[in-house]
């Protein structure tokens, strides 16, 4: 059951779960706020928590609406798409044989078969960018365990609607959005490391910002660059 809060001109929505600790989080495109709660916890409790992130909430319901958001893909001839944050146009070639995807110096390349359709190639191009992501995630993942002396259970790559990343302290358990493969590779390293840092400091404390600061002193230009560049299309 989905209990809904008003405050003032913030809706919020609010479900009970089988968790310890209580989840705010602001969704794209429009802003939509959701609270996971304790089912032990009472709706004045979950009020208040609320009313305290008010400023939280407003800040981000800004940054989505202002924030840029790419076009949907179409997947045709001299497209523009990103990888590591450069600008690749996107080359379709057809031939009756194994489909693949490939880059080529300022061109991705896509091998279809003729009856292929977009959604089709959508699926080609997102199994690529996984393969993409978690090759080059392996080898910044191991670099900041070892800085952090700390180390995962598992690395888990999936499409997010709403997050760069997230850790589950309790299992280990890191998980990265695909759409990280177009951003710039710093991105990456910043988005591990605030993920591996939450296996030490479960909430974003003063000292979550000083474990931050002290491996990585240039995370907030990193941060501000990220939310500063276009959000995915909705998935379709």
């Amino acid at each position: 059951m989905v209990h809904t809060l008003a405050l003032g001109s913030i809706t919020v929505d609010v479900v009970w779960k089988d968790i310890k600790n209580l989840h705010l989080s602001v969704h794209p495109p429009t802003g939509r706020v959701r609270i996971a709660a304790p089912r032990d916890l009472s709706i004045d409790t979950v009020r208040a928590f609320a009313i305290s992130k008010v400023g939280w909430i407003k800040r981000n319901q800004k940054r989505l609406v202002t924030q840029p958001r790419e076009s949907p893909r179409e997947y045709t001839e001299r497209e523009s798409h990103f990888v590591w944050g450069e600008r690749l146009l996107l080359e379709v070639q057809h031939a009756d044989r194994h489909q693949s995807v490939h880059r080529d110096h300022k061109r991705l390349i896509l091998t279809v078969r003729p009856d292929v359709s977009r959604s089709e190639r959508h699926a080609l191009a997102e199994a690529w960018y996984r393969k993409e992501l978690r090759v080059a995630a392996i080898s910044a993942l191991a670099h900041w365990q070892n800085r952090l002396s700390v180390t995962a259970n598992g690395l888990f790559i999936q499409r997010m609607k709403t997050k760069w990343g997230s850790c589950n302290p309790a299992t280990g358990n890191i998980r990265l959005n695909t759409e990280l493969a177009k951003k710039p590779r710093e991105c990456l390293d910043y988005v591990l490391l605030h993920e591996l840092a939450h296996l030490i400091e479960r909430n974003h404390s003063h000292l979550f910002h000083e474990i931050l600061d002290h491996a990585l002193p240039h995370w907030k230009d990193i941060q501000r660059l990220l939310n500063s560049l276009p959000l995915s299309a909705p998935m379709q």
